[in-house]
């Protein structure tokens, strides 16, 4: 029981400190300061977090990163869509 709500937690707080940022990124669009490799690495880290969370049967670790997961999808095609003009646009 204690497990669980300490993992409720971690989800309020891991989701409150991640969205705002991502609804940012996805509302402007504005994707400069974002270092693709180390939001790769994010990315990935969250996928094998909800892997690791299912084969747990650990709600919380596979609600959180389920999340994490698709904002960081959704970024990371903004990202290589912004990173593609801008190469297209200086030549």
């Amino acid at each position: 029981m204690i497990a669980d709500i300490i993992g409720y937690a971690a989800t309020v707080c891991m989701l409150m400190g991640y969205l705002p940022q991502a609804w940012y990124t996805i509302r402007t669009r504005e994707t400069d300061g974002i270092a693709l490799p180390t939001f790769l690495m994010l990315g990935a880290g969250s996928v094998f977090f909800v892997i690791q969370g299912a084969l747990l049967g650990n709600i919380p670790l596979v609600l959180t990163n389920s999340i994490t997961t698709l904002a960081s999808a959704i970024i990371f095609g903004i990202k290589i869509y912004n990173d593609r003009k801008k190469r297209h646009g200086k030549r």
